[in-house]
């Protein structure tokens, strides 16, 4: 459930302007079938929030047992969680470098004929 809950929670524009953050809880009604019914804020933030989590609670369904032909509605009671959102990461910094190719000649030591190449990088 938690993570359909963050898949499907907006943050209010009006909450990021305020920068508010807390728990919603909210007492929710659900039919025979599993469906929710009804919803009702018990402790709200105010700022879109509130209305922000009736309206994901109303997108759950859940299976519930087979009663014997008796149509009950269940009542639960949920907290929902509304953090402000972290800014994004600040993009990677730029690394600018210069290859300085320097060639030196090969040493008795060396059975390669020909020469070698050393590259510096500066930063």
């Amino acid at each position: 459930m938690r993570k359909f809950l963050s898949q499907h929670i907006r943050y209010p524009e009006a909450a990021k302007a305020e920068k508010i953050e807390g728990t919603v809880r909210v007492r929710m009604d659900i039919d025979y079938q599993g469906k929710v019914i009804g919803t009702k804020v018990l402790a709200g933030l105010g700022h879109g929030c509130d209305e922000e989590a009736q309206r994901v609670i109303k997108l759950l369904t859940f299976q519930l047992p087979k009663l014997r032909k008796i149509r009950a509605t269940f009542h639960k009671t949920i907290n929902i969680h509304f953090h402000y959102p972290k800014e994004a990461a600040l993009p990677a910094a730029e690394l600018n470098y210069t290859l300085i190719e320097s060639k030196t000649e090969a040493t008795e030591n060396d059975k390669t004929p020909g020469s070698s190449y050393n590259y510096t990088i500066s930063l």
